[in-house]
């Protein structure tokens, strides 16, 4: 997969010159629903003999429309692991457009010129509620409009889950909740979060369970706060763990934020590494404990409801 970057206005020679289907959507998470209209476009271009293209943007367009803060905006998916997954997907071409403010104002006739007929498009795939700007007058329906025969536009329809509507806002809210088993079916793979291990407090060595704190960058949407069966990726082999999302409020209040992984067999030092961690099953929410040998006896039942989970899991 070749991927090109576009920052507006760009330059003819940075387009390949092959004619494209191509596959039109932000893709937040690469959930069930995007994987749907993904595959529309590659069966596309199988059926006609064409090059698979796929444009997202390197940032929610929320930021540009509501002057929001870039490290305020939480993703299901980082644009790395977007690239990963498009990968797999069989996408030839991924365009990444920087989303600017120049990009954002351009009327719906220039974005059709420039971002789709520009790009050799034969057939246009996204999504029924794509929109490539206001609403009213930049969505599916008016596509054919702006289209001028210049190339066929396909719709794939909405992608349901227990009669509602897979998307990326619901899953958010899933995630909320900790209903993470859910978040997973709806993705179609075990939600995943990137960061690195950081030195702690060393308490969870103290108490018998030391964990890698891991600091996951900023703009991940983590579950909520709760301990969970999870997996942490150490180079390339995954390993079985206690995860834990909270403030350690046993130990006082108003303490930051940390993400600890109590890794199962596991005796190494990988302070530095970055890691992977997947959530795989809630297991309990937070609770302040009266004191470190209750919590002690709660980290036991934890531990043997996590290996458990792996056990039924093999």
């Amino acid at each position: 997969m070749e991927i090109i970057k576009i920052r507006h206005p760009y330059q003819k020679n940075q387009i390949p010159d092959d004619e494209v289907v191509l596959v039109l959507g932000f893709f937040d998470g690469v959930h069930l629903g995007h994987q749907k209209v993904i595959q529309t476009g590659k069966g596309i271009a199988e059926r006609e003999g064409l090059k698979l293209a796929l444009m997202t943007f390197n940032q929610h367009p929320s930021i540009v429309f509501k002057k929001i803060d870039p490290s305020s905006v939480k993703y299901l998916t980082t644009l790395e692991q977007k690239e990963e997954k498009m990968a797999k997907l069989g996408v030839d071409y991924l365009y990444e457009i920087d989303f600017t403010s120049s990009f954002a104002h351009l009327a719906p006739q220039e974005f059709v010129d420039q971002y789709i007929v520009g790009l050799h498009v034969k057939y246009a795939v996204s999504g029924f509620d794509y929109t490539y700007g206001p609403k009213d007058i930049a969505d599916v329906p008016h596509f054919p409009t702006y289209a001028k025969g210049r190339f066929e536009v396909v719709t794939v329809p909405k992608e349901e889950e227990q009669g509602e509507k897979i998307s990326s806002t619901r899953i958010r809210h899933l995630l909320d909740a900790g209903h993470v088993a859910e978040v997973n079916q709806l993705l179609g793979y075990t939600y995943e979060v990137e960061g690195v291990v950081v030195h702690g407090d060393a308490r969870g060595r103290l108490l018998g369970y030391p964990t890698a704190n891991v600091k996951v960058k900023t703009t991940a949407h983590l579950p909520k706060e709760g301990v969970y069966a999870s997996e942490i990726k150490i180079g390339e082999t995954w390993f079985p763990a206690m995860g834990s999302i909270g403030h350690n409020d046993t130990f006082g209040e108003g303490r930051e934020l940390t993400v600890e992984l109590y890794i199962l067999n596991f005796d190494q030092d990988i302070y530095g590494e970055h890691v992977s961690i997947r959530w795989n099953h809630f297991l309990r929410d937070q609770v302040k404990y009266s004191s470190a040998e209750e919590l002690i006896e709660q980290l036991r039942a934890d531990e043997e409801a996590t290996a458990a989970y792996f056990d039924q899991a093999d």
